[in-house]
């Protein structure tokens, strides 16, 4: 359940503070995620030198790692600036990309997970699933299944590790592990555009960093991210102009705008 008024908050409270957010991500989507927290009111860096990583992630309110596309010194990066930030109580965001594609990716997330005790995972179904079977196998990045059929899984990997579970579809689905909160906002247009998943990860990012009830600001991400969606998917003719629409829906995004667009 989503209070409305809660979520109209928290992203004034991102605006306000503009809150620093610290992305190890993967190339194809830098700078759509960076101008997706721009355009939410956050401010991104997008920083993986093993030489500065553990400062970035000292000063910053959030950090999101990202293994879309992964490489040895990166990983070595996202373990250094995953520690740090846990140590700090700084809230870190894992989008496990691809996880079940390959044993490498699945590998890494466990080892990501067991050293950063992320507070917050957010993958596609097939990604959520293969975190808890290993035998899981995805296709790419792309989810081989429902949103819906991952929930016990999501819930099972929430209780777990004391984190919270976010699985993105066309229902997002978000839990601690007892409560489960649903986003029912999108567009199936939204899937066609690269990089969407990756932009909800540093979109929650940017919420956590606002807001300590993590199961609250996971919710709030979400739900921001798929009106945006929604709304900008009615003035685009594809998934070219959804790109731009979106940032631009998510930069004007106001109150009414929420109270009209949220389903409940």
């Amino acid at each position: 359940m989503i209070d409305i008024q809660c979520l109209i908050r928290d992203l004034g409270e991102v605006r306000a503070k503009s809150p620093l957010v610290h992305n190890i991500t993967n190339y194809v989507v830098m700078n759509n995620t960076a101008n997706a927290l721009l355009a939410v009111g956050a401010s991104p860096v997008m920083a993986h030198s093993l030489e500065e990583v553990a400062d970035m992630a000292g000063i910053a309110s959030a950090l999101v790692i990202n293994i879309g596309t992964l490489e040895p010194f990166w990983v070595e990066a996202m373990l250094i600036a995953g520690k740090t930030a846990s140590t700090k109580g700084t809230p870190v965001v894992l989008d496990p990309v691809g996880a079940g594609a390959t044993a490498y990716r699945t590998k890494v997330c466990k080892q990501i997970i067991e050293e950063c005790k992320p507070s917050i995972i957010r993958g596609n179904a097939s990604e959520i699933m293969a975190l808890c079977n290993s035998a899981q196998q995805t296709k790419g990045v792309d989810s081989t299944d429902s949103s819906e059929v991952a929930v016990d899984y999501a819930k099972a990997l929430a209780k777990q590790l004391g984190a919270v579970v976010v699985v993105s579809g066309q229902t997002d689905y978000i839990t601690d592990g007892t409560v489960v909160n649903t986003v029912e906002n999108g567009n199936p247009m939204m899937a066609r555009v690269t990089g969407m998943g990756c932009t909800a990860t540093a979109i929650v990012a940017a919420f956590a960093a606002v807001n300590k009830n993590v199961l609250e600001a996971a919710t709030h991400g979400m739900a921001i991210m798929g009106i945006s969606g929604e709304i900008a998917s009615r003035e685009s003719a594809g998934n070219g102009s959804l790109q731009v629409n979106f940032l631009d829906t998510l930069y004007n995004l106001d109150e009414k705008d929420i109270k009209e667009n949220i389903k409940k």
